[in-house]
């Protein structure tokens, strides 16, 4: 709890335990140097809006260019691992990140991954990826949480 400590007409705060946000404005008493107490209003923090995240909307988000082109794009930019190669280990990264309505990616995650270096390398080309055309639900762009599979093939 804050304490108050008035010393010749200064205000001073001792800090006690921190308490949570609350979404009130608080009334601490001040000392206006004729020994009265005024009410010192402080503003809470505001709420923080979460946004609704679909996983179907009426235009789903799309790589510029469409599917031709981030295939083109993955492949351009693949660094197949050594340590995977080594293994002969191919298979399916699967990838999940939300398109926001700007079109960033946010938040991109390995959902199945096939280790050997593998899972590093399907994260960092989603975090290469440039901005997506964002999906609209009524015309409105959403975010949309998309699951994107990156295939790899040892030969």
């Amino acid at each position: 709890m804050l304490r108050y400590l008035l010393s010749a007409g200064l205000l001073a705060v001792a800090a006690g335990p921190v308490w949570a946000q609350t979404a009130s404005i608080a009334a601490l008493p001040v000392a206006d140097g004729g020994g009265r107490v005024a009410p010192l209003l402080l503003p809470s923090a505001a709420p923080v809006a979460v946004p609704t995240i679909y996983f179907t909307a009426d235009e789903m988000p799309t790589f510029p260019g469409g599917d031709a082109a981030l295939l083109k794009f993955l492949s351009s930019r693949l660094n197949y691992p050594a340590a995977a190669l080594d293994k002969r280990l191919s298979g399916k990264v699967f990838i999940t990140f939300t398109v926001d309505p700007e079109g960033h990616l946010r938040d991109p995650r390995v959902v199945r991954g096939l280790g050997s270096g593998l899972d590093e390398e399907a994260l960092r080309l989603v975090r290469l990826m440039p901005w997506w055309t964002p999906g609209k639900i009524q015309g409105q762009p959403v975010w949309v949480s998309l699951t994107m599979p990156i295939a790899f093939r040892a030969l």
